[in-house]
């Protein structure tokens, strides 16, 4: 079974390398990976792809840049195969990664969402165990499991613990709903709950097959010290809260209104906020807290 591996690209050069080639010392060759470089500025990109000279690896460069949601939405037109993992530029496969995938989508058949265990590390690949990471811990299910419909998502509106760039798909659900349209912080959340809301079942396995970088000069790190992607978050959950509300799901829609791990999110950066002197983001983060 062969799965495609969508790799919406900007960012970091010599982090892109070690994801791509992470994707090459898989275990289990049957694989295709599907490059869609939104125009980051270094025109050594297209020849180091050319120099792979691997026929399961598809280089395409945008003409205009799309942005994140823009670029995620243009990868999944390229699915060609039943399962589908969206990985992050700066990220690693574990070398089991592609044969733990096919395992898990073979076992668990009713489940259309496959989150594997995962290490965190910084820009310098060392382990990191930031305070979102022992959030992470405390949310996540402590052994594997598998969650739907209002349990999942009353799940990961308490605290996201899931790693996006991780996550194995069915191809039928991440191409039939589609990443919500002016979402750039949240969509992956946002996706998640779309499937929890269509019936659809995420299968969580301890196992680990994944690495995901956590670093300061991320884009969800800066967004995160300006307060801007608070704005998105609140937004999101206040559409989100009506929408399981309208559905029934009162639990669900209280916890989004609630969003009381996002607030404390916002409150422990704060000080960094303050001490970096970035007033816009401390007016932002404190707005945070409050609505």
């Amino acid at each position: 079974m062969t799965v495609d591996v969508l790799f919406p690209y900007y960012g970091d050069v010599d982090f892109m390398k070690q994801a791509v080639r992470s994707v090459l010392g898989q275990t289990n060759p049957d694989w295709r990976l599907i490059v869609v470089d939104d125009g980051y500025p270094d025109d050594s990109i297209p020849g180091w792809f050319e120099s792979l000279n691997d026929e399961r690896i598809t280089y395409m460069r945008n003409e205009k840049n799309l942005g994140a949601n823009g670029n995620y939405t243009k990868a999944l037109t390229f699915v060609e195969n039943e399962l589908v993992t969206v990985m992050g530029a700066d990220d690693v496969m574990l070398p089991n990664y592609i044969d733990w995938f096919i395992k898990a989508a073979e076992e668990h058949p009713e489940a259309k969402i496959f989150q594997p265990g995962c290490v965190v590390i910084d820009e310098n690949n060392a382990l990191s165990n930031t305070l979102v990471e022992k959030t992470k811990a405390f949310y996540r299910p402590n052994t594997s499991t598998e969650l739907s419909g209002e349990d999942l998502a009353v799940s990961i509106l308490r605290g996201d613990w899931l790693y996006f760039p991780s996550l194995g798909w069915r191809a039928e659900t991440i191409v039939g709903l589609g990443f919500r349209e002016g979402l750039n912080v949240v969509q992956d959340m946002a996706l998640v709950l779309d499937v929890a809301m269509t019936g659809g079942s995420l299968y969580y396995d301890e196992a680990v097959a994944f690495m995901y970088r956590r670093h300061k000069a991320s884009d969800s790190s800066w967004r995160a010290l300006e307060g801007t992607r608070f704005d998105e978050e609140r937004t999101y959950f206040e559409t989100i809260a009506a929408e399981m509300q309208a559905k029934g799901w009162n639990k669900a829609a209280k916890v989004a209104r609630l969003h009381f791990s996002s607030r404390m999110h916002a409150a422990t950066l704060l000080p960094k906020a303050a001490l970096a002197k970035k007033w816009t983001g401390v007016k932002n983060l404190a707005n945070h807290l409050v609505k």
